[in-house]
């Protein structure tokens, strides 16, 4: 049975929230603590009071990933399909300062500094944004959903526009764009083994477009990850290796290139794969919501397990068909202007 668009679409907002709320109570652990206080996470738990950046949240509610990738989708549609910075910026401080997030541990160094600025009234153009954390990439699914998968260069320009507000650096911006690629080709059609193959490039185009770091190389970092998972003799030992090896903390340098091969890993089974980040160690959540996402988008809404979309339903109380609606017209105004009809 084929999957349209728009259920690919849905697919990786769900996923996004799936991969991220499953990944919450867990988060920032290592994975032996993980394992102590958990055993093996199989299902939807609240923030455990004892961690300090889950505890504000309760059974299958999503965090900060997801709330910003909301953020970003917002000013998305607002500006009917451009990327509009200023607006991504305005947002994303709108919902950190709703939630309190500058008084809890939530935000990510870089974010934390840049939305400061925001705060004081700086553009977003004369901020330096130079860190080289997650943030970018973890909120940047909605934007493999709008963008269709064939300008790289233009393709690089719209993903870096669109972290600007709190990450420029040439590595945050390849980690993010090898995640929005992912997206894109999935909303697309393609299957995970053609996508797979690319990524390593595209991230290379993107971290070499605009050097600014000295930083070790995405494309490489992707390939080892990915090397990780097909050597491994299961789930257990890849998991392993990929937390030792690859790493999963909150650069993004370690936990693009851990997602993408939490993918390869479930087999781009969104419902496997939310479980797998789960149980990790590191930053479960964030690696479980671009994983997902890019699983949801391959599998599509009915990929996911109908239970655990209803407990996110009920937990989020987020209307995911409003954003799914939106996002296939505004990707197929842009799929118009390629000649994409």
């Amino acid at each position: 049975m084929s999957i349209s668009k728009e259920q690919r679409i849905l697919g990786a907002f769900y996923g996004q929230a799936l991969g991220d709320a499953m990944g919450m109570p867990s988060e920032l652990w290592p994975r032996s603590r993980v394992k102590k206080h958990f055993g093996w996470i199989d299902r939807f738990l609240p923030g455990p009071k004892e961690n300090n950046a889950a505890c504000y949240f309760n059974t299958a509610e999503f965090t900060d990933d997801t709330s910003m990738a909301l953020a970003l989708a917002d000013a998305i549609i607002s500006c009917e399909g451009a990327i509009e910075p200023e607006v991504i910026g305005r947002n994303i401080l709108t919902w950190a300062e709703r939630f309190d997030a500058f008084n809890k541990n939530v935000l990510g160094p870089t974010s934390k500094i840049a939305l400061n600025a925001l705060k004081q009234g700086t553009p977003v153009a004369d901020l330096e944004n130079n860190g080289l954390t997650n943030g970018a990439a973890m909120r940047v699914s909605p934007l493999g959903c709008l963008l269709p998968p064939r300008h790289l260069a233009g393709f690089i320009d719209e993903v870096a526009l669109a972290s600007s507000p709190t990450h420029k650096a040439d590595v945050a911006i390849a980690g993010a764009t090898a995640i929005a690629w992912a997206v894109s080709l999935a909303v697309d059609g393609v299957d995970w083994p053609v996508i797979r193959d690319q990524l390593s490039a595209i991230a290379q185009a993107a971290q070499e477009k605009r050097i600014t770091t000295f930083s070790a190389s995405m494309a490489a970092r992707i390939e080892l990850a990915l090397q990780v998972v097909a050597r491994a003799y299961g789930p257990e030992e890849a998991m392993t290796r990929i937390y030792q090896l690859v790493g999963t903390g909150t650069s993004t340098i370690e936990s693009v290139p851990a997602a993408l091969a939490m993918v390869e890993l479930s087999g781009t089974d969104p419902n496997r794969c939310a479980i797998l980040c789960a149980n990790l160690g590191g930053d479960t959540d964030t690696i479980g919501a671009m994983a997902v996402a890019i699983c949801g988008a391959l599998r599509g809404i009915d990929g996911i397990d109908a239970s655990l979309k209803a407990q996110l339903d009920a937990a989020n109380q987020c209307d995911f068909t409003h954003y799914s609606r939106e996002f296939l017209r505004l990707r197929l105004q842009r799929e118009a202007t390629y000649g994409d009809q």
